[in-house]
């Protein structure tokens, strides 16, 4: 059986994410919530712009409607 888009996203709770926006925007944090519509909760968030962190944020809720992609990030 294959798997749905939000059981993926499931797997990936609690682990670092890349948050991929519409505006081209990067967002990476710890997945702590999502739902439906794609609206993503992400802990110690940082704003990432090229391949640096430009700006640390603590708790940050990103509407689903910005979101173009998430990827897991390899911890170092």
């Amino acid at each position: 059986m294959a798997e749905r888009p939000l059981d993926v996203i499931h797997r990936s709770l609690d682990t670092d994410v890349l948050v991929l926006l519409k505006r081209g925007s990067e967002f990476r944090g710890r997945l702590i919530g999502y739902d439906i519509h794609l609206n993503i909760v992400l802990a110690d968030a940082d704003l990432i712009q090229n391949g640096e962190v430009v700006k640390s944020y603590g708790k940050i809720v990103i509407r689903g409607d910005n979101v173009l992609a998430i990827s897991p990030v390899e911890v170092e």
